[in-house]
C-alpha cells in the first residue's frame, strides 16, 4: 500500500479508503490510486482483510452434478445477486457423492466463506454442527428432510401433478413415470404429484410403469428399453429428470418407436437444447435463474443479520411455480382418437 500511495502521490489512508470504500475519495484521486494499483499489479490481502472485518465476501455453492444443465442456470442467477453485492463465488461439484460433498462443505467452512448454498447429494446430511456454529446456509432444489432453515425450490409436487394431468386429460390410461431417486425431495415430490393426478383420474399406478433410481442418460436408456419392450407398453411417459429423458429418447430411436404416434412424452426442464427435439418437446419448465437469485438473496440477508448479531426471525421455505409448456410430443392415444370419432357420429 505504501508503494501504491507513493506512485499515486496520495496518503496510505487514501489508498485504504479506495480499496475498502470506507470513505469518500474524489474521482480524480480514486482513479490515480486504481492506475497505480494496476501498474504495480497490487491486490489487497483478502485474508488479512477478512480477519479484521470478519467477512471474506466469498460464497460457496455446492451442486450435485455440474453436467446437469439445470445447475449452471441456477448458478448464473445466484452469481448475478452475489456480484451485485460485491461477493465472489466458489463452485464445488459433489458428483452425486455424499462423501465428496461432506469434504467440500468442510473445506468451504475451513476457508471461512461467509455462507453456503447447497443442493444436496445426500438427503440425510446433518447440519447440526453448522447450526451450532451459526453458519449461514441455504438449501435449494433438493431439500433434506427436517431441514429447519431457508430453502428455495420449484413446487415439484405441482410439477408432477400438472405433467400427469395433461397426459390423463388427453385420454392416456397407461402412463409411466421415470422417477429418479425417490429419497431426494425433488423426485419424491414429483412422484407424489404423479400419484395425485393418477388418483384423480381414477387410473391405476402400476409397479411395472414406475421406474426408480436412475439419474443418468444410461439409466434413462435402460428404463426405456424395459418399458417399450413390454407386451403392453405405456402410451405416455413422464420423465422427471432431464438426463433420464435423453436416455429414454435414445431407446425410442433405437427401437423405432415414434413420438407421439406411439408414445407421448413429457420431459422436465426446458433449455436451449430442447429445441433440437423432433417433435418439439412438451416439458415442465422450472424458473432456474430465479431459484438461484432468490436463494442467494436469502443467504446474503442471513449473513447480514449474523454480522449484526441480529436473531433470525423465522425461516423461509420458498416454492416457485413451474410451467407446463405443451408442444408436439404429446397427443391423444390412437384408441382415444377412434372412440372420439364414434362419439361425433
Amino acid at each position: 500500500m505504501r508503494d501504491v500511495a507513493r506512485l499515486a502521490e496520495v496518503s496510505i489512508a487514501t489508498v485504504s479508503a479506495v480499496i475498502n470504500s470506507s470513505a469518500v475519495v474524489s474521482p480524480k484521486r480514486a482513479e490515480k490510486v486504481r492506475r497505480a494499483m494496476e501498474a504495480l499489479d497490487y491486490h489487497a490481502d483478502q485474508i488479512a482483510r477478512s480477519l479484521k472485518t470478519g467477512r471474506t465476501n466469498v460464497i460457496g455453492i455446492i451442486i450435485p452434478d455440474v453436467t446437469n444443465p439445470f445447475y449452471p442456470e441456477v448458478i448464473m442467477g445466484a452469481e448475478e445477486v452475489a456480484a451485485g453485492a460485491h461477493n465472489s463465488v466458489i463452485l464445488c461439484n459433489a458428483n452425486e457423492n455424499p462423501e465428496q460433498e461432506q469434504r467440500q462443505l468442510n473445506t468451504l467452512f475451513s476457508h471461512r466463506v461467509d455462507g453456503v448454498l447447497i443442493s444436496c447429494s445426500d438427503p440425510s446430511i446433518s447440519f447440526d454442527r453448522l447450526a451450532r456454529r451459526r453458519f449461514p446456509i441455504v438449501c435449494f432444489d433438493r431439500i433434506p428432510p427436517g431441514f429447519r432453515g431457508n430453502t428455495v425450490s420449484t413446487d415439484n409436487l405441482a410439477a408432477g401433478y400438472e405433467a400427469t394431468r395433461h397426459l390423463a386429460g388427453l385420454g392416456h390410461r397407461r402412463i409411466a413415470i421415470l422417477a429418479g431417486r425417490p429419497e431426494l425431495s425433488t423426485h419424491a415430490n414429483r412422484l407424489e404429484g404423479f400419484r395425485k393426478a393418477m388418483q384423480e383420474a381414477r387410473l391405476p399406478v402400476l409397479d411395472d410403469y414406475c421406474r426408480f433410481g436412475g439419474m443418468s442418460v444410461e439409466a434413462g436408456s435402460e428404463f426405456g428399453f424395459a418399458l417399450l419392450e413390454m407386451p403392453n407398453p405405456p402410451t405416455a411417459v413422464f420423465c422427471s429428470n432431464n438426463k433420464v429423458l435423453l436416455g429414454f429418447v435414445r431407446a425410442m430411436n433405437e427401437l423405432g418407436v415414434s413420438c407421439p404416434e406411439q408414445v407421448s412424452v413429457v420431459g422436465f426442464d426446458d433449455f436451449a437444447w430442447t429445441g433440437n427435439f423432433h417433435p418439439k418437446l412438451t416439458t415442465v419448465a422450472q424458473p432456474t435463474r430465479e431459484i438461484g437469485r432468490r436463494a442467494m438473496q436469502l443467504l446474503l440477508d442471513q449473513i447480514a443479520k449474523d454480522c449484526e448479531n441480529q436473531p433470525v426471525t423465522g425461516n423461509q421455505q420458498i416454492l416457485l411455480k413451474p410451467e407446463l409448456r405443451i408442444r408436439e410430443s404429446t397427443r391423444l392415444p390412437k384408441r382415444a382418437e377412434v372412440s372420439s370419432q364414434f362419439r361425433n357420429v
